[in-house]
């Protein structure tokens, strides 16, 4: 049996991850920081929820070891947790604007990853899915055919960027896990006021694929449904 751990698993793609990966035959643990939501919604998918706020390190400490107690180890890791940060236009972002939104996206996955890395360690088939976004690839963002260039969103895109290079940081430097970063793609969800033009679905597409990766899978890529994103 495969046990997957999912970072703000409690709506939109955190939530469809988990059960997609129910209905794919993994014990599916609900990591969420609000414990109304959470709980609701791991008793909605038949999961078991542990509260965990991935900006707090003692929030973090503590999800790690009740996850220790009641399972021993997990297989998979899914860093989903992530916010989009302030609106405001470039010239009105502020230094505290950025570090709240590095805080989840960013440093939250060192968080997270950091105290469940023992937990992995236990699998005889560790993996890592970071949640980042096409909006963080250099090349998305230059191609004017591509939706990610019809925007700026100067913080959000830059952690996303951060993602994924740490991404394929960690994947040099776990031979024995396997790292990969996913980019749902444009999905609606909360993020855009639910204007994505695929379905959420198939926005887990790519975090599914990773996360059910075979032992001989690989470490280290960035993809989206369709297959390999350029960085």
């Amino acid at each position: 049996m495969t046990t997957t751990f999912i970072t703000g698993a409690n709506k939109s793609l955190g939530y469809e991850t988990a059960r997609r990966l129910i209905d794919a035959g993994h014990t599916v643990i609900v990591g969420a920081r609000d414990p109304e939501r959470g709980q609701a919604a791991a008793d909605a998918l038949g999961a078991r929820f542990v509260r965990i706020d991935v900006t707090d390190d003692a929030s973090v400490a503590a999800a790690a070891e009740d996850v220790r107690a009641h399972e021993g180890g997990i297989d998979v890791l899914v860093n989903n947790a992530g916010v989009l940060g302030t609106h405001n236009p470039a010239d009105e972002i502020t230094a505290d604007d950025a570090a709240a939104v590095f805080d989840v996206n960013v440093v939250g996955i060192v968080r997270v990853t950091h105290a469940f890395l023992p937990l992995l360690r236990t699998s005889s088939n560790p993996v890592v899915v970071n949640v980042s976004s096409g909006m963080g690839s250099f090349a998305a963002t230059h191609d004017p055919a591509r939706v990610e260039s019809r925007f700026a969103a100067p913080l959000y895109t830059a952690s996303k960027a951060a993602v994924t290079m740490l991404t394929t940081q960690y994947a040099k430097s776990w031979p024995d896990v396997k790292v990969n970063a996913a980019d749902p793609g444009y999905t609606a969800t909360d993020f855009n006021g639910h204007s994505g033009t695929q379905t959420v679905t198939e926005g887990t597409d790519a975090i599914v694929e990773l996360a059910t990766l075979g032992a001989d899978g690989p470490t280290g890529v960035f993809r989206d449904r369709h297959g390999e994103l350029a960085w």
